[in-house]
């Protein structure tokens, strides 16, 4: 997705108090203002309050397919070294974008909005796609276990991740943390402990 520098200034803007105050307590007027840009400009850009937000989780999530693909295809690694540069990626990338993902869990439950975030499934289909296939080549290889429920493999790396973040201030106290510390053990021990967890979980036959 082609966006300019000001729509990308909007975006990141509104991406940041939707997140911090919620969609319906966010106007198009407070984006406008903390984006320094005029009203018009968000209108002529997005259309509506509803469109930006649809353009902010399509943007997003666009390029995800390319990046794990780069990484399924690179011959340079071998299969179980895949599986780390994978999960490494969904952490780094669910870390950056974690503002993204409290805005879509939120607005996902909301049987309400008449947003349409049916591209934002797509998105998410084609992603899994690949990781089945993925995984579907490791078992032909013998590597991956074939008894494996693997919907709930992509919710086990969120959930770990999630509950780690939502409960960061309780980490930050045991550990005497700093917030840039934070996000060094996010990078480094989270993500090897999830790796670790996964590889169990695809290899463990029972």
């Amino acid at each position: 997705m082609e966006l300019n520098e000001k729509q990308l200034q909007i975006l990141e803007v509104a991406e940041k108090l939707f997140a911090e105050q919620g969609f319906d307590a966010t106007s198009v007027r407070q984006i406008a203002k903390e984006a320094e840009v005029n009203v018009a400009m968000i209108s002529y850009y997005f259309g509506s309050k509803e469109k930006l937000l649809e353009t902010l989780l399509d943007y997003k999530t666009s390029d995800f397919r390319a990046e794990i693909e780069s990484i399924t295809n690179d011959e340079q690694f071998e299969y179980m070294e895949k599986i780390d540069a994978i999960i490494e990626l969904i952490i780094k990338r669910v870390h950056k974008h974690r503002r993204t993902h409290k805005i879509i869990n939120f607005e996902y439950s909301n049987g309400c909005r008449s947003i349409d975030i049916q591209k934002y499934i797509d998105h998410k289909r084609d992603n899994y796609l690949i990781l089945e296939n993925f995984i579907k080549i490791g078992q032909e290889k013998g590597l991956i276990s074939q008894n494996i429920n693997l919907p709930l493999v992509m919710p086990t790396v969120l959930g770990t991740y999630f509950h780690f973040y939502y409960s960061k201030k309780i980490f930050q106290s045991l550990h005497n943390l700093s917030d840039i510390e934070m996000d060094n053990y996010v990078s480094t021990t989270l993500t090897t402990h999830i790796q670790r967890t996964i590889k169990a979980i695809l290899t463990y036959e029972n």
